[in-house]
C-alpha cells in the first residue's frame, strides 16, 4: 500500500506513524510538494488540502485522512464515490489547557498586569487602592455554546477550580452526568450570556451557528465577562467582537480562531480589524490543540484506520464515503 503524508505537523511522529501503518507500506513524506506521479499509484493520502484537480490525478486513491478535525479544504464534490475521508481529533485536552489558563489570566486580570508593569505600573490593589481585589475563577459561572469533546473536557478541569456552569447545544441535550447547572439548545444563547462570567466558544460552524454571537449577546455578557473562542472566528461577528472589546462592553477575551489565516507561504493579519491594538484580548494563531500529545494522537489513530482499510474493516470517523 503507497501512503503520501502531507502533513507536516505528523514529521515529529513518524516512527511512530511508521511503526503502526500496515507492514510493507509504501510510505512517502511529502510535505513540501505532492508530484503528480506520486498521486497517481497512492492509496492513501494524509494531508488537511486536497483539491479536485488532485482528485483528477489520484485515480487509485481510496482514503483521504486528515490528521485533525477539519475537512473544510478537502473539496468532497471532486472525489469518487468509493474514496473515504476521515478524520481525528484528539485536542480537546490541549484546548482544555488553553481554556483553563486564559480564563485564569483574564479573570484574576494578568494580562493586563503584564503590560502594565512592563511600563512601570504595578496595577494591583496592593499598590494601588483604586483597583479592586479580582476574584478567583473558582468563583466563576461558566457558560459553554457547544458542549462536545472541548466543552467537556474544559468543564472537567473548571469543575476542579470550584466553577459552576451551564450550556447551550444545538440538540439542548447533555450526558445526565454532566454536572451542569442546566442546558439548553441555541434558544437559550440569551439567557447563558447573561447569566455567565467567563463564555467558552466551541460549537461547530454551521449556516446556523454562523455569527450566533453578535452585539445583543456580547452586552448581555456584560463588562465584567470574559469571551473564549475556540471554535470557529464567524461564530462570533467579527465587527461586533470588536466594538466589545474597544469599548469595553465585555471585559476581554481570548480568541484563538480568527477570520483570515495564511494562504500557504503568504502571512497574513488574522482580521482587517485592529484586533492587535486592543489591549484586553490573548491572541493565539490557532494554537490551543497544539501539543505533541495532540499529533500523537493523531498519528496513532490515522495509522489505525489505515489498518482497518487494509483489512476491509470499518473505519472510524468517517466524514463522507463509505465507512466500509
Amino acid at each position: 500500500m503507497k501512503i503520501l503524508v502531507a502533513d507536516g505537523n505528523l514529521v515529529p511522529h513518524r516512527d511512530r506513524f511508521e511503526a503502526l501503518a500496515p507492514p510493507g507500506s509504501d510510505i512517502r513524506w511529502l510535505t513540501d510538494g505532492v508530484p503528480d506521479a506520486e498521486l497517481r499509484e497512492a492509496q492513501v493520502y494524509v494531508g488537511s488540502r486536497f483539491t479536485a484537480d488532485m482528485a483528477h490525478t489520484a485515480a487509485k486513491l481510496q482514503l483521504i485522512h486528515v490528521a485533525g478535525a477539519g475537512t473544510d479544504r478537502i473539496e468532497l464534490s471532486a472525489l469518487r464515490p468509493d474514496t473515504i475521508v476521515a478524520n481525528t481529533f484528539h485536542h480537546e485536552n490541549s484546548i482544555a489547557e488553553y481554556v483553563v489558563s486564559a480564563a485564569a489570566m483574564l479573570r484574576r486580570g494578568f494580562l493586563a498586569q503584564d503590560r502594565a508593569l512592563r511600563r512601570g505600573i504595578w496595577a494591583t490593589s496592593v499598590y494601588d487602592p483604586a483597583i479592586a481585589q479580582p476574584t478567583a475563577l473558582g468563583d466563576a459561572r461558566i457558560g459553554f455554546v457547544g458542549f462536545g469533546h472541548i466543552g467537556a473536557c474544559s468543564w472537567s478541569l473548571l469543575r476542579a477550580f470550584g466553577c459552576t456552569a451551564a450550556a447551550v447545544t444545538g440538540s439542548g441535550r447533555v450526558a445526565p452526568d454532566s454536572g451542569l447547572l442546566w442546558a439548553g439548545d441555541t434558544g437559550q444563547l440569551d439567557r447563558l450570556m447573561q447569566e455567565s462570567d467567563v463564555v467558552v466558544v466551541s460549537a461547530p460552524l454551521t449556516p446556523q451557528t454562523t455569527g450566533m454571537i453578535g452585539t445583543e449577546q456580547l452586552a448581555a455578557l456584560g463588562p465584567d465577562g470574559i469571551l473564549i473562542n475556540v471554535g470557529r472566528g464567524p461564530l462570533v461577528q467579527e465587527q461586533a467582537l470588536y466594538d466589545a472589546l474597544f469599548g469595553r462592553v465585555i471585559a476581554g477575551a481570548a480568541i484563538d480562531v480568527w477570520y483570515r489565516y495564511p494562504n500557504g507561504d503568504t502571512s497574513c493579519a488574522p482580521s482587517e480589524l485592529p484586533f492587535d491594538r486592543l489591549d484586553n484580548l490573548l491572541m493565539t494563531p490557532h494554537s490551543s490543540g497544539v501539543t505533541s500529545a495532540t499529533f500523537a494522537g493523531r498519528a496513532g489513530d490515522v495509522a489505525a484506520n489505515i489498518v482497518r482499510l487494509q483489512r476491509g474493516d470499518p473505519l472510524r470517523n468517517v466524514v463522507h464515503g463509505p465507512a466500509r
